[in-house]
């Protein structure tokens, strides 16, 4: 079939032409068109009409040999599809019309049947709700992956101190496993809210036809089930307009690709020379064209910079939505391209964090002289002196005169000698030193979400055993 012959000397070739006079400009035929985006959801196009058509011989609308027709065309369509052998038409404007005029050239009239009782309106509506649950449920099985080797990461490196920081400052402390775990909270967070995007998404359209439900004795519960969906959605009109879901995981990857890139952040400065923190194997960096020195982290430097093109997609989807009247507008093409590459974009980036992190190797002689740099253990002094009665302002105040005096000294508060110490506060005793190592500052904060190593594997185990439960 050729396109620009077909759509400029028969109008009427148009799975819709009845109504129209003259053929479509040939610019705005190919402008309409989106089959060269959404036949990625051919399969599912599939799948949505496999399922209505089933249900439509089960209520007297086909003949059971029509429907046996209809399931042996498009089981033969679907594997055209999958061997990359289907002749896609952008004079078909999109997925469903390539589909449904393959089908007719195959089986004959009764193919034209298939698309009784629904609209392309509640077609695409299901389709892209089909698409994106396969895609959420790919994205969650990736998020799983990436946590079960982060949490094996953290145990490992649960005795490894390292420096806390607050305004990129050493501020107290910490152990690297315990600083893993803060990602994985970030990731838990993440899980849920896809988890909980899925049950808006898994809801059928199906039967909802162009705005308003259709005459035919059709059965919209019979449909979702066969699709695996929850429940058929409860008013026609919002169901063919709907596109809350689509914005709610562009949110959801926003949100991930957020953690992502911080986490990206601190790897990239983890393994520049000025840190030295961490090793990232060769295969997931590259080199410089010039420098032969340099070994480049591209993966998480790649990944910070794709966050903002998923933030961008947020902001289109909503931007699209946001003056649409009630029902199904043209507008509501513009949404595929945005959602396919928010959702690709996570998996790839999910993909790698999960095959990057179970492999970085901590230096930890680099991580330990860092912890003991920048008076990290200054606020376990003002602890120590609470607990020896000195209201907490007074003993703030007493360890900020011990580090400006270590700072005169050129020495850590730990070099310090008692006596140089008693002088600002006679509180001060013997046992001042065992606050002031750093494996006794990290294993003091022994409490759940502490830093103690105890409890670091504590978290650890409670992890695992939540992602275990998935």
């Amino acid at each position: 079939m050729s396109n620009d012959k077909t759509s400029a000397n028969n109008p009427a070739a148009k799975l819709w032409g009845g109504r129209f006079s003259e053929a479509t400009d040939a610019f705005v035929e190919r402008f309409t068109a989106s089959v060269m985006f959404d036949q990625r959801m051919a399969l599912e196009d599939i799948q949505g009409s496999l399922a209505h058509a089933q249900m439509l011989s089960e209520v007297g609308v086909l003949t059971e040999d029509e429907f046996r027709q209809i399931k042996g065309g498009l089981k033969d369509i679907a594997a055209e599809i999958e061997a990359g052998e289907f002749p896609w038409e952008v004079a078909l404007e999109d997925v469903h019309m390539n589909i449904e005029a393959r089908l007719t050239d195959r089986i004959g009239a009764t193919g034209k049947k298939l698309h009784t009782g629904r609209s392309r309106n509640d077609q695409v509506a299901t389709d892209i709700r089909l698409w994106l649950r396969g895609r959420i449920d790919l994205i969650a099985a990736e998020l799983t992956r990436l946590q079960t080797g982060l949490v094996e990461l953290a145990e490992r490196e649960a005795d490894t101190i390292m420096p806390g920081f607050t305004h990129l400052q050493s501020a107290q402390p910490v152990t690297f496993g315990h600083h893993l775990l803060a990602w994985n909270e970030m990731l838990a967070r993440d899980y849920g809210r896809l988890m909980d995007c899925r049950k808006r998404v898994n809801r059928s359209p199906l039967g909802a036809a162009a705005l308003a439900g259709t005459s035919y004795p059709i059965n919209r519960a019979r449909t979702a089930e066969l699709l695996g969906f929850d429940a058929p959605t409860e008013n026609s009109l919002d169901s063919v307009s709907d596109r809350d879901f689509a914005i709610e995981f562009c949110a959801f990857s926003a949100l991930l690709l957020t953690h992502l890139s911080r986490a990206s952040e601190e790897l990239v400065l983890w393994t520049s020379s000025q840190f030295d923190f961490i090793d990232l194997p060769d295969r997931f960096c590259t080199g410089s064209s010039i420098m032969p020195q340099k070994k480049n982290p591209d993966v998480p430097e790649l990944v910070r910079g794709k966050t903002g093109r998923v933030n961008g997609h947020l902001i289109a989807l909503l931007t699209l939505m946001k003056s649409q009247p009630l029902a199904y507008n043209k507008d509501n093409q513009e949404d595929k391209e945005p959602l396919f590459d928010a959702a690709d974009t996570a998996l790839d980036c999910l993909r790698a964090f999960a095959d990057m992190v179970p492999a970085l190797r901590a230096k930890k002689e680099n991580m330990l002289a860092a912890a003991a740099k920048g008076f990290s253990t200054a606020t376990d002094l003002a602890d120590y002196l609470v607990r020896k009665g000195v209201a907490f302002r007074d003993a703030h105040e007493i360890v900020g005169q011990s580090v400006s005096f270590a700072i005169e000294q050129d020495k850590d508060l730990a070099e310090l000698s008692l006596s140089q110490l008693q002088q600002f506060s006679d509180q001060i005793g013997e046992d001042v030193f065992e606050v002031l190592t750093l494996e006794g500052s990290v294993a003091a904060r022994d409490h759940i979400g502490g830093t103690a190593p105890k409890q670091v594997r504590a978290a650890c185990a409670r992890a695992k055993e939540l992602i275990a439960t998935r």
